[in-house]
């Protein structure tokens, strides 16, 4: 599937990307492993709630339900969620996960939860203005926690889907800086704890190696939340 300006990151664009997906293409990302800096990031929190915003096949979900969270995870494609119920069967935690469609761009929780995260999501708005929309979910004390493409001189154009497990950079509208987005987190309301820029590897299924660069910040919500949910284990 190709991309560029032409596409808006709507619905019919992640369900056919799905789609595909679930057919064979792509790399079958639905059986993808959780990213691993949700582990690195997270693993330091109390449990408490938590919100996967553009949770595609589950990974990341799972991952922090198995760790004692109870999170909501929110994507817009109808299709990842079949993906994502096909592994929470499996998973002995699909109670502490609640499945919910919805287009992360209008959707609104109706309450705030101990860690907001998103992994390379993209929904139909600037890419930047999601951060922020995500940002407002994080309840006092809590964790925001934004793994994303990094913005480079080559993320422009055409490629394939964000996140497709191939390698190719994403389109200029659906990558960032850990410059831009910590610029939108007002430091008299965030404490940033991780900004990072980072390029990492992995095995293809093909047998070649494919190079990923990522943006990854987590920042703490200041004032003084409630003892336990969201915060560093003492």
């Amino acid at each position: 599937m190709t991309h560029g300006s032409d596409h808006g990151f709507d619905k019919e664009y992640w369900e056919q990307h799905w789609q595909q997906n679930r057919n064979g293409g792509h790399g079958s990302m639905g059986r993808n492993p959780p990213n691993p800096y949700l582990a690195r990031e997270v693993s330091d929190l109390v449990p408490g709630t938590a919100l996967d915003a553009g949770c595609g096949a589950g990974a990341e979900a799972l991952w922090l339900a198995s760790h004692g969270w109870q999170v909501t995870a929110a994507d817009i494609s109808a299709e990842a969620l079949a993906h994502a119920a096909d592994r929470a069967a499996t998973s002995g935690v699909s109670e502490r996960v609640q499945w919910v469609e919805a287009d992360l761009s209008i959707w609104d929780p109706g309450t705030q939860f101990d860690l907001v995260t998103t992994h390379y999501a993209h929904p139909a708005m600037p890419q930047l203005e999601f951060y922020n929309r995500i940002a407002g979910w994080v309840t006092p004390g809590g964790t925001l926690l934004i793994v994303g493409h990094l913005h480079t001189h080559s993320a422009m154009g055409r490629g394939h889907a964000p996140g497709d497990g191939h390698g190719h950079q994403p389109p200029a509208e659906a990558s960032a800086t850990a410059e831009t987005i910590t610029a939108r987190l007002d430091d008299t309301e965030w404490e940033i704890v991780t900004a990072e820029e980072r390029r990492r590897t992995l095995a293809g299924r093909d047998g070649r190696e494919i190079s990923l660069h990522d943006v990854v910040v987590r920042a703490t919500r200041h004032m003084s939340p409630s003892p336990g949910n969201g915060r560093a284990a003492p």
